[in-house]
């Protein structure tokens, strides 16, 4: 190999490298609700992926319940996801998120100036105010970080015992879209042009600039894509909430 680099190893605390902000809206054990950002995210079809530290009360709340909601802010609803980003449902706050300066709350609906709507799958509500909202079932719970030491115990400082990592599957009931987002003549299709989500990058709040070059992987129907997981979704019309 004769190429040589100008790039430096280094060692970034995190690796937040860009994701989309959620909010995540759950049923607390009292039957209240819970509401956390997150930007540990990604779908694959009508799956997607969530992460979240062990002790999160959104994480419980949904292992507990077996559901979620989804809903996706749109890049000018940044000021509400800043007033989420440092609460908590947990009481008392977990040693790591109070070392952090997280604080408990139990009205976070009304704290960010947000409206919780009657989903139709789930028993947890949706957010009015952002412009998608998805429905969602547990699938799986997976542990992560646990490959080379027991994380759930592992000491990182003298002032915190972080408590665990898990990322969970979830299947996606329902698709709410507000209708100024769809392909014109396309009533199944969201409009790429259209949709402004919320990215986080290194902890900062991004929204998306204009479309760069036309995509190869657009060319292909979007159909193609469609998995049995849309059907069996239509499958939860008939059953009760």
């Amino acid at each position: 190999m004769k190429a040589t680099s100008s790039h430096v190893a280094v060692e970034p605390a995190i690796l937040y490298l860009g994701t989309p902000v959620v909010l995540n809206s759950s049923v607390n054990e009292d039957g209240s609700f819970n509401l956390a950002p997150i930007s540990s995210v990604f779908w694959l079809g009508w799956r997607c992926i969530l992460g979240f530290e062990a002790v999160s009360q959104t994480a419980k709340n949904i292992v507990r319940t077996g559901e979620c909601v989804i809903s996706l802010p749109s890049s000018d609803q940044v000021e509400a996801i800043n007033l989420l980003s440092r609460l908590t449902g947990s009481n008392p706050v977990p040693s790591g998120k109070a070392l952090r300066g997280y604080r408990f709350e139990a009205d976070k609906f009304g704290v960010a100036g947000l409206t919780p709507i009657a989903s139709e799958t789930v028993a947890a509500p949706r957010v009015l105010e952002c412009p998608i909202q998805l429905e969602a079932k547990l699938v799986r719970v997976n542990s992560v970080m646990a490959d080379d030491y027991d994380y759930s115990v592992h000491e990182r400082s003298s002032e915190c015992t972080l408590e665990g990592i898990t990322c969970l599957e979830l299947r996606i009931q329902r698709v709410h879209v507000a209708p100024s987002l769809l392909m014109e003549g396309q009533e199944n299709r969201i409009d790429p042009n259209l949709w402004r989500p919320m990215i986080m990058s290194f902890c900062r709040y991004y929204g998306l600039g204009p479309e760069l070059a036309q995509s190869k992987l657009a060319e292909i129907p979007e159909a193609q894509y469609r998995t049995p997981d849309i059907d069996r979704a239509q499958q939860s019309d008939l059953q009760p909430i």
